[in-house]
């Protein structure tokens, strides 16, 4: 096996981890809001928590799907595209989302540059920029999956929702 599929496999697993946990963590947040809810002793950072997570997920959760080709993408039509007409839609496709999450990870270190020293609104002892660093290591994971596939798409190997052998 490649170095690169190595690398690419060891990504999968991690990131997959990662949904799982955050899933699992957020359907526990939500069971336990609704419980606490209707006893009559909500939970004050519930919401804040809940957004948190629910923010975490989809960024670990759409660069999974771009490490597995199934994001941001027309692979139909690719397909359908021969030589040079192929190679040309999938440079042009990866250096478009490549440049769009740049520009998302740059935004990111800049919001938490400007957040400071700031804290969450209902939980004080948590820094603000835990929650928000999410966007550039989100960004930069996404980038990270793109040039990990890219492979895969100029070969047209694998269907968009097909995964890596075990």
């Amino acid at each position: 096996m490649s170095p690169v599929r190595r690398v690419r496999r060891i990504v999968r697993r991690l990131l997959e981890a990662a949904v799982l946990l955050l899933m699992t963590a957020l359907a526990v947040l939500v069971v336990a809001g609704v419980g606490f809810r209707k006893l009559g002793a909500s939970l004050v950072w519930y919401d804040e928590v809940a957004a948190i997570l629910l923010a975490w997920l989809t960024y670990y959760g759409a660069a999974l799907a771009a490490l597995r080709r199934a994001h941001i993408g027309v692979p139909t039509v690719v397909r359908l595209l021969k030589g040079r007409a192929r190679l040309a839609a999938v440079v042009l496709a990866e250096v478009a989302v490549i440049g769009f999450f740049a520009v998302v990870a740059w935004s990111g270190w800049q919001v938490l540059v400007a957040i400071g020293g700031t804290s969450l609104v209902s939980l004080p002892g948590v820094p603000a920029r835990a929650a928000q660093s999410v966007m550039p290591i989100g960004a930069v994971l996404f980038i990270v999956a793109e040039l990990l596939s890219v492979r895969d798409a100029l070969e047209d190997r694998r269907g968009p929702l097909e995964m890596d052998e075990p």
